[in-house]
């Protein structure tokens, strides 16, 4: 606890340290040109009955987020798995529930992987993002879909739709970012208005590293014995985002827009840092994504409608040329396809009583060139009705959603049939002008994914995992400043635990895990003048509960911190615009048994950044300069997998 404190304390003031006297405002008068009013709005923070954050794209810009996880790790409650560098494979837990309870939807459209259930936040990019947010529950919007309301938490990253002062008719901005250990990203993004009803977007970037940095090896667990100075090695990434949007008016309040979006990687794995043995890996990853996706929204007095649809393929490659097999040389590969359509409607039945309703389908197919079961299709069917009962200080909600999947598998007599009805509710009332008092109570559904049923395991009839979550919180907003308090409580049932039997290649799926967790989530916000401040906390008491003869039953869950948080303070002025952050994580655990010698110590990660826009001639240019993890700190976020040191990054971006 006094290493925490201490990081803390530091953090604080390396943060206030980084923030000059602000200069005396001066009154100006601005002539602004007119621009089309945009429909995009972030979700709401304080009064809403779940806990919200978002991260717009002002934020996003400031702290110079380059990837999606970039951007869920400032927020309070994440749990971040980062296997290191800019290709490192990056996850997230929400809450202790585990990677596979979140959600990640783009424009809407949840992004799936029914393979192994985890989504890599590191091969999204903010370039083109309006802003992301994360909502603990579920999402507060109208017109979700099913999959959004079956999800124990949304991550929901949303892309910018064009706007144009009204004279205009095209946008370009091209961008250029540097960084350490050759890091490059190109970036371009060009909007066109073709009428006054049709508008589109296509971002372009390109991302690449060669990740060799330093580090530390440390040959005790305390971090306190002998040292020796290393590199990383066989761990350079490639990678090629292309995303293409169109925007079509159709009427008033009725519109069409569509998404093409495709990327291809390739990531080299440098494996786990081991003491005396630092044979460089030969594993080797490629991944190709293609899909498109429409959205069909329309809006009117009573009543909207919104209907979505998805096509996707993913080409997943593995190889390692230096495995033990009989061959010295090992290779997978997954082709992954879904056709995916929701359809959702909200009706105003009077001004204090809303019903919504939510139906998905989708068909999954996943093909490998492995002997064992290598053709499995997943058909699933949601449904959810969705009461609303509200006034101006009041509001109630429940609804209860249903899950329908079965799996086909071409050498197997018997598939598995998942069928549970899951119910949520949620209570929020408003006292006076700023404070909300909320609860929700939620059930959440996980079947088994592919790689647990039926790729490198002994089959058996396995349970869907059940999440239970409880909320409650208080938000408190003032001219200048707001602050979020909740406390929860989660119980996960019937965890899927993965157990070796003749060979580390052979596992037994079992239903034998349950866990715990306590906790609690704070922010706040302040707003002075030309000062901006924010402060998150979050206490995670994640035990595991599995077996009371168990060695690790009552120990906190392997990668969860009790205690971690962050700060960010940002300062702006007409000469320079000066930004500081902090993140700060307490000891965790790599195994589920606590002991010394499974302890990860805590880690302070602080950053500075300054940039300056320049109004040209014929258009501006943005220069932003950052500092990241400037005190060199040496640190696991996963254990054996050491984080960059001390490294910098330079980015120029000219709009026109």
């Amino acid at each position: 606890m006094s290493v925490f404190r201490r990081y803390w304390k530091a953090a604080l003031l390396a943060v206030f340290a980084a923030a000059p006297l602000a200069p005396q405002a001066q009154d100006t008068v601005r002539s602004l040109d007119e621009v089309e009013v945009s429909t995009q709005r972030a979700p709401a923070t304080m009064r809403t009955a779940v806990p919200t954050q978002v991260m717009d794209i002002e934020k996003i810009e400031a702290q110079g987020a380059l990837q999606l996880s970039d951007a869920i790790k400032q927020m309070a409650g994440v749990t971040l798995k980062d296997y290191g560098g800019v290709g490192g494979l990056k996850t997230v837990s929400a809450r202790g529930l585990g990677t596979q309870f979140s959600t990640l939807t783009i424009d809407g459209v949840a992004v799936d992987n029914s393979q192994n259930g985890q989504v890599d936040l590191g091969r999204y990019l903010l370039g083109n993002a309006a802003f992301v947010s994360l909502s603990q529950g579920q999402q507060q919007d109208e017109l979700l879909s099913a999959r959004a309301y079956a999800a124990g938490n949304v991550i929901s990253l949303v892309s910018s739709e064009p706007r144009f002062f009204l004279a205009e008719r095209t946008n370009l901005k091209v961008g250029m970012e540097l960084g350490s250990f050759n890091m490059l990203s190109p970036s371009m993004l060009w909007e066109q208005k073709w009428s006054k009803r049709l508008k589109s977007s296509l971002w372009v970037n390109y991302l690449r590293s060669d990740g060799n940095y330093p580090f530390t090896l440390y040959y005790t667990t305390d971090h306190q014995g002998q040292t020796s100075r290393e590199r990383r090695h066989h761990s350079a990434m490639r990678m090629l985002t292309a995303d293409g949007s169109l925007f079509y008016t159709i009427a008033r309040n009725n519109t069409l827009t569509a998404k093409l979006h495709y990327m291809r990687g390739m990531h080299q794995l440098p494996g786990p840092v081991q003491l005396y043995n630092q044979e460089p890996s030969a594993e080797n990853t490629r991944e190709e994504v293609a899909l498109v996706q429409c959205k069909w929204r329309v809006e009117r007095d009573n009543w909207k409608t919104q209907l979505l649809a998805k096509a996707q393929q993913t080409w997943d490659f593995y190889e390692d040329s230096a495995a033990s097999t009989a061959t010295g040389y090992l290779h997978n590969e997954y082709l992954q396809r879904e056709a995916y359509l929701s359809g959702s409607a909200v009706w105003k039945a009077t001004e204090w009583l809303d019903v919504n309703a939510s139906v998905d389908g989708a068909s999954n197919w996943l093909n490998s060139n492995l002997q064992q079961r290598y053709a499995v299709q997943r058909s699933s069917l949601l449904s959810v009705v969705d009461v609303r009962l509200h006034d101006k200080k009041f509001e109630a909600r429940a609804h209860l959603l249903s899950t329908l999947m079965r799996d086909r598998v071409d050498d197997l007599d018997t598939t598995p049939l998942y069928r549970r009805f899951s119910p949520y509710a949620s209570i929020m009332y408003i006292f006076g002008k700023g404070t909300t008092l909320r609860y929700f109570y939620k059930e959440t559904y996980r079947a088994p994914n592919f790689s647990e049923l039926y790729f490198f395991t002994m089959p058996r009839d396995l349970r869907p995992e059940c999440a239970r979550q409880h909320n409650i919180g208080v938000t408190h907003t003032a001219e200048q400043w707001g602050v979020t308090l909740d406390a929860y409580y989660n119980r996960v049932t019937d965890k899927i635990i993965a157990i070796p039997t003749q060979n580390m290649f052979l596992w037994s799926m079992q239903n034998i895990g349950k866990a715990e967790i306590l906790g609690v989530d704070a922010t706040t916000d302040f707003h002075f003048s030309l000062f901006t401040f924010h402060l998150n906390y979050s206490y995670q008491h994640a035990v595991d509960r599995s077996d009371r003869n168990s060695k690790s039953y009552g120990h906190q869950i392997a990668y969860t911190p009790r205690h971690s948080g962050g700060a960010t303070l940002r300062w702006e002025s007409r000469w320079v615009n000066l930004g500081a952050s902090a993140m700060v994580v307490g000891e965790r655990y790599y195994r589920m048994q606590n002991s010394d010698a499974t302890r990860l110590p805590a880690y302070c990660d602080l950053g500075l950044s300054a940039d300056h826009k320049f109004d040209l001639r014929w258009g501006t240019m943005t220069v932003q300069v950052q500092v990241l993890n400037l005190l060199d700190t040496q640190y696991e976020v996963v254990r054996s997998y050491p984080m960059m040191g001390r490294n910098y990054r330079l980015k120029i971006s000219y709009e026109l």
